[in-house]
């Protein structure tokens, strides 16, 4: 979901909004200056053009020598020093513009990093990735275009005007009716643009992630049939989103003409005034022309500016979703305790967890559960009863609405949050890889040590495989290893978490979506990395928690029943119920599913 664009009379002034952006795109003073300098000297050349008209005409056809000589290489020369002050002062102000992306994009990726987790269930993958990488290199890319015609054509049109009204200051005021006019027409669409670039954010957002299902779940939209439906949504999606760009397209297109109409009237006003002045108090020819040319070339410069509006507004927009984005997305927090390998000890307070306000959504609710070091817990129970929320607890990935989770005896509320997660060790059904190698996936976030690597590998049963992979654990794994098996994959999730060597063990349905092979081959390696660790499992088949030490049975956020298998079943509770609900798998020759 993505925040509501605010409307456009509860922005900020534009001049606060720019002098934002300054702290990312501030740059170093010698490149601002450099830029700013080099963008002046270009202006100041546009009016020494129609300076040179006026004497050429009035005295350079009857001084021949002079017209031959002192004209021509005046514009060369006039041309060069031009060109060389245009691309210095481009290449500055490209630097400091590309240097604040870099920045605002490592900035940007920090906080998504160190992000508190309800980021992620309020906004999409496509989402983020679209504002971090998307957005800001699009608003960079803009303002920076936006940079060099402000300073390019602000300063030109400075000069033009200074030396028209060196020329003719009566005239001169004729053209200062533009400014107001100019002013007016880029406030009101640039309002406009600002709306339309927010809806085209949020509709761009919709589409992406339709493309982003539809590549995570191709198999099942091709089984269901599904690609017709899918491509009516998607289509729905890019008609809104064509709709917003004709809109944009219009009110930024708008600008350019009516900004012309006004110069056209205010040039036609002028050269009706410079006629008659010629007649009555006989301006030179020279004199005429070169005013009339200044004119012109301020035409040039203020539609240019007019255009503006559309690039920085669009920019500002962009960039702005990125600053939001660090705004309003507050860091994890942590406290101060830590320890370099804890015990294991865990324990739960009358915590309850709640998904949203009201009571009915409480996933749990007064829970009390104490775990000993070294104890492997088993937590059974039917779907919605709140054992993954239990599991995320431990780690801080889910917060308590109210209660303590302790870890040997601390809150893990009060522990560093690096130290705290580097006591727990993961394995879950959805196996997460990175797209690099094999080696690096399973030392991740450590140093890779080779030797440790082959040593994890073979302790997940991977060997074999692994040996047959082309360059073995230097293989990249491509996209979330979709070229393993799910085993394998599982596997190498096992393997990742003996690396980690870390004193506390979360299992997490590890099993549930293996096959009886598979599932042997991991079940072994799980074995192996239980061993000395404070073990807590998540799961449905019976292999994987009938030698649990404790068997925890949990149903709508409570703890119903607790104690081994067979106490359990002698209880004839919710237990053996569910055992019951399984027999005809048992029956059927496969393991049962709980």
């Amino acid at each position: 979901m993505q925040p509501t664009p605010a409307a456009a009379s509860e922005r900020p002034p534009l001049t606060h909004r720019l002098r934002r952006l300054m702290t990312w795109f501030g740059g170093s003073r010698r490149w601002w200056t450099i830029g700013v300098v080099t963008a002046m000297m270009a202006a100041l050349t546009e009016p020494l053009m129609p300076a040179l008209m006026k004497p050429l005409l009035d005295r350079g056809f009857t001084q021949g020598r002079l017209a031959l000589w002192m004209v021509p290489a005046a514009i060369v020369l006039l041309f060069a020093v031009r060109g060389v002050a245009q691309f210095v002062s481009q290449y500055a102000l490209a630097r400091i513009a590309n240097e604040g992306m870099q920045r605002l994009r490592r900035v940007l990726f920090e906080r998504l990093l160190s992000a508190e987790m309800g980021l992620f269930s309020r906004q999409s993958a496509s989402a983020l990735s679209n504002t971090v990488v998307y957005e800001v290199q699009t608003g960079g890319v803009l303002l920076v275009q936006a940079l060099l015609s402000l300073s390019r054509d602000g300063f030109t049109v400075i000069a033009l005007l200074l030396y028209l009204l060196y020329l003719n200051w009566k005239l001169t005021l004729v053209v200062a009716v533009l400014v107001p006019g100019v002013s007016w027409i880029m406030k009101l669409l640039s309002r406009r643009l600002y709306r339309l670039t927010r809806q085209g954010q949020a509709a761009t957002d919709e589409l992406a992630y339709v493309v982003e299902e539809n590549v995570l779940a191709h198999r099942m939209v091709r089984l269901h049939g599904a690609q017709d439906a899918q491509a009516a949504r998607f289509e729905r999606l890019s008609h809104q989103l064509n709709r917003l760009a004709v809109k944009s397209t219009i009110a930024s297109a708008a600008m350019t003409p009516l900004t012309q109409l006004f110069a056209a009237v205010a040039l036609s006003v002028v050269v009706m005034i410079a006629l008659w002045q010629s007649s009555k108090q006989g301006l030179s020819v020279g004199g005429f022309v070169a005013y009339i040319t200044a004119m012109l070339m301020l035409i040039a410069p203020i539609r240019r500016l007019a255009d503006m509006a559309n690039p920085i507004t669009r920019g500002l927009a962009a960039l702005e979703r990125g600053l939001g984005l660090i705004d309003d997305t507050p860091s994890e927090t942590g406290g101060r305790f830590a320890l370099a390998r804890a015990s294991g000890g865990i324990e739960l307070r009358n915590v309850r967890v709640n998904y949203r306000d009201d009571d009915d959504a409480r996933a749990l609710d007064g829970l009390n559960l104490v775990i000993r070091p070294g104890e492997v817990v088993a937590l059974v129970g039917p779907s919605g009863s709140g054992k993954t929320t239990l599991v995320n607890l431990l780690p801080r990935f889910v917060l308590p609405s109210a209660g303590q989770v302790l870890l040997d005896g601390t809150d893990v509320a009060d522990w560093q949050l690096a130290s705290l997660r580097a006591q727990f060790a993961l394995v879950s059904q959805d196996v997460v890889m990175l797209n690099d190698t094999l080696a690096a996936n399973v030392a991740l976030g450590q140093a890779v040590d080779r030797e440790r690597v082959q040593r994890c590998v073979e302790a997940a049963n991977l060997a074999p495989h692994v040996a047959a992979l082309p360059q073995g654990i230097d293989t990249v794994l491509g996209h979330n290893a979709t070229q393993l098996s799910g085993g394998q994959r599982q596997r190498l999730a096992i393997a990742r978490a003996l690396y980690r060597d870390a004193p506390v063990l979360l299992l997490d349905e590890a099993t549930s979506a293996l096959d009886t092979e598979s599932e042997r081959q991991v079940q072994e390696a799980l074995q192996r990395l239980m061993q000395g660790r404070t073990t807590v499992i998540v799961a449905h088949r019976l292999s994987t928690i009938q030698h649990a030490d404790r068997i925890i049975v949990m149903d709508r956020g409570h703890i119903v029943e607790q104690g081994s298998h067979a106490q359990l079943m002698a209880a004839d509770g919710l237990y053996a119920r569910l055992q019951t609900h399984a027999v005809g798998t048992v029956q059927a020759g496969a393991d049962p599913i709980l």
